[in-house]
């Protein structure tokens, strides 16, 4: 789903590409919080969230990330949702989702929808809302999630239909429970630009369970139920919520302690948790992975004089690279190692990174690759990290990385960071040759972990696009023999790594949040489709 991935993350905009491309769901969920004390009312305890977590922006067509995704889950109703624990997307706007023939997906939505400003939710705000989300095609929005879809039409007021490029596309009922499928308020957002914070805040587009009352972003948000949401979320269990942001993960550690929250969530060091998994007035709650930790490589800014010596750094920082060091030094086994863009677990997944270039850093391999292409060493590079939204430790991952490339003495690696909201924009703009980027899936689906890194115009605008790979992720979309499509998708991991590499993986991690004790609802959240409800907690 999203820049994790915590990129967030990502969560960043995925990318779609002749066929629709999945999402897939397993991802580290951020706790948007902002809550600067208990704000409990009415017959409930009010709750209180913290997150190292940021929001990039409250308007769907302009946020990929998973920060930004906590608040959309909570604030805007899609068509078609997915219930706590549900691996299957079902109505939530709707009242009935199908395909009405092999390239029309048709959805009758429920009568008498309404945001929490009094103005209808129909049909016509579907349109809009997808119509929108193309047009616009921020480049850290989820459009790339829409590059099967061809139109949206609005037969009649609850009656909406979306015409595919591709038929058979068997994930586009997962794409409208995504980041791409809010619906907004064609009242209230501009048709062709991107929406302010403040101005949504203070026009209360909402349909979702939740409504903000107050906004102070990445300091404190508060929301309160809303009470017109009647979708699959369901009634919120707390009608008060608080969401406080955190700058450092030792205050937000101190803070789940002390009592001064309720649930921590996103991003706690592996010297927190060790540290809370003894303190008995909290409990660690954990759910199903699926977070991915890589560096990308920007195509055209990496060094390199030509395409084959481009792809030779590439294949020889593979080779060099430790990752069960990173895995068991820096995250204390908290993150395993990754040897494939779809990790372990996932259905057809492989592990090409290490059958090709080993588990083990290997100098002789790395040399060889840069010798044959007449690159000179040491290879000057320049890599980026963030240090906010992907954890603290991504300081200690990044300076292990550096200190491995350049302990083969075939790399100088000048080690840069970025606060997230600029890193941001300036990874889209070819600011960083070389980065580090995390992916929360958006739905349970191998798919996912491929069309939107690998596809034309694929969210990591990194300058990637064969057109024998997009074939394959085109055929792999809309292949209904499953040993078939899972052939497809090994092939694809096996010819990413073998000849192209423009990411390589790193690290894959399961779902975490601490909470205090007494609070309920933590772990039925914390599934697949990487969407941290609010209106399942309680206390």
């Amino acid at each position: 789903m999203r820049f994790s991935t915590q990129g967030s993350l990502t969560r960043p905009g995925r990318v779609r590409g002749l066929a629709a491309v999945g999402v897939a769901s397993l991802a580290l969920l951020s706790l948007a919080g902002c809550g600067s004390g208990r704000t409990g009312s009415g017959g409930d305890n009010g709750l209180v969230i913290g997150t190292t977590d940021k929001i990039f922006s409250l308007d769907p067509a302009a946020a990929y990330d998973q920060g930004s995704y906590v608040p959309e889950t909570q604030i805007y109703q899609h068509l078609l949702n997915f219930a706590p624990g549900e691996t299957t997307p079902k109505p939530d706007a709707a009242d009935k989702c199908e395909f009405t023939t092999p390239i029309v997906f048709t959805c009758t939505l429920k009568p008498g929808l309404k945001f929490a400003n009094g103005d209808p939710l129909t049909a016509q705000s579907a349109k809009f809302s997808f119509d929108r989300m193309l047009k616009i095609n921020d480049p850290n929005g989820p459009a790339s999630l829409l590059g099967n879809l061809d139109k949206t039409d609005a037969v009649n007021d609850t009656t909406v239909a979306f015409t595919l490029k591709a038929a058979n596309d068997q994930t586009f009922p997962a794409i409208l429970a995504t980041q791409a499928g809010p619906i907004v308020d064609e009242k209230v957002f501009p048709a062709d630009k991107v929406m302010d914070d403040g101005a949504i805040v203070k026009a209360k587009p909402f349909s979702g369970p939740y409504t903000i009352s107050s906004y102070d972003k990445n300091k404190l948000v508060q929301y309160e139920a809303n009470p017109g949401y009647t979708g699959i979320l369901g009634k919120p269990k707390t009608s008060t919520v608080s969401a406080k942001y955190y700058a450092s993960s030792d205050n937000l550690k101190l803070d789940i302690q002390n009592g001064n929250i309720d649930v921590a969530y996103r991003s706690l060091s592996p010297t927190d948790m060790e540290s809370l998994a003894k303190d008995s007035k909290v409990a660690i709650h954990e759910g199903l992975g699926g977070e991915l930790r890589y560096i990308v490589f920007n195509l055209n800014t990496m060094p390199g004089n030509t395409p084959d010596q481009k792809l030779a750094i590439r294949k020889a920082v593979a080779s060099s690279v430790d990752r069960d060091a990173l895995s068991s030094e820096v995250y204390k086994g908290s993150y395993q190692p990754a040897y494939s863009a779809v990790p372990q677990g996932m259905p057809g997944a492989t592990t090409p990174f290490k059958d090709i270039y080993g588990a083990k850093p290997n100098k002789e391999q790395a040399t060889k690759f840069l010798s044959d292409a007449g690159v000179q060493t040491p290879v000057q590079i320049n890599l980026q990290y963030n240090p906010d939204h992907y954890g603290s430790s991504s300081s200690e991952e990044y300076a292990a990385i550096k200190n491995q490339l350049e302990s083969t003495g075939l790399f100088k690696i000048n080690l840069q960071s970025t606060e997230w909201v600029s890193y941001q924009k300036e990874r889209a703009r070819d600011g960083y040759p070389v980065y580090q980027m995390g992916w929360f899936p958006d739905y349970p689906d191998p798919d996912d972990y491929l069309s939107p890194f690998f596809g034309p115009n694929n969210f990591l605008q990194n300058h990637f696009d064969d057109p024998a790979i997009t074939a394959q992720l085109a055929a792999e979309v809309t292949q209904p023999d499953k040993d078939k499509r899972i052939a497809i998708i090994q092939q694809i991991q096996q010819d990413m790594a073998a000849k192209h590499i423009s990411i390589l993986p790193l690290l894959s991690g399961k779902q975490v949040a601490v909470a205090a004790k007494g609070v309920q609802g933590v772990e039925s959240t914390l599934d697949p489709s990487t969407k941290f409800r609010y209106s399942v907690l309680s206390k």
